[in-house]
């Protein structure tokens, strides 16, 4: 028997047709009984600007009062009404619950003292001393007044500096100036490499 490239496509439709409106033999009653509860049901709902880029991706969070009273968050994403990103998120803002949630955070600083083997939680104010002074550390040794034609430069080439990617621009331009009155000259974005 041969059948023709119509009468395959005709006999094709027909049979997809009566396929799809026939049941099938399946019975969706139970089907229709689940009821989902979604983790979000009943959360509010808050609108805000992703933390990474300058581009200003708008996120909706979705938060509620756990039994203890403090606020839960349940869920960032992309904002569908957001003409700038009209509900995507790029890989860094898409993870940016994990900014607030992850257990890999370390909510203090770590230092490891020279040859030790273990990392010890310090205060702030450890930190921010130890960072002064290896600053000053790098900065005294490399400092340049005056090159090699006699002009005033007041640069120190011992230190570079990386931005983050997660600076916002404001983070960005304090950070800029910061290095810029150390006499730092070399400075590099992340967003950019």
């Amino acid at each position: 028997m041969e059948v023709t490239r119509r009468e395959f496509l005709r006999l094709s439709a027909t049979s997809a047709g009566a396929l799809g409106f026939s049941p099938l033999g399946f019975k969706l009653d139970k089907a229709t009984q689940v009821k989902l509860k979604l983790r979000i049901d009943g959360a509010t709902v808050s609108h805000s600007v992703c933390p990474y880029c300058a581009v200003g991706c708008a996120l909706v969070a979705y938060t509620r009062k756990s039994s203890n009273g403090q606020v839960e968050l349940l869920q960032i994403e992309g904002d569908p009404d957001s003409p700038v990103n009209e509900g995507r998120l790029c890989p860094k803002g898409a993870t940016a619950l994990q900014l607030a949630v992850s257990r890999r955070r370390v909510a203090s600083p770590l230092y490891r003292t020279p040859g030790a083997t273990e990392w010890k939680r310090m205060s702030w104010d450890f930190a921010l001393d130890k960072l002064a002074q290896n600053i000053t550390a790098s900065r005294d040794p490399t400092f340049v007044t005056v090159d090699a034609d006699g002009n005033v430069v007041n640069r120190c080439e011992g230190i570079a500096f990386a931005g983050g990617a997660a600076f916002s621009s404001e983070e960005g331009y304090f950070a800029t100036k910061v290095m810029r009155g150390l006499g730092i000259v070399y400075l590099e974005q992340q967003a950019r490499v």
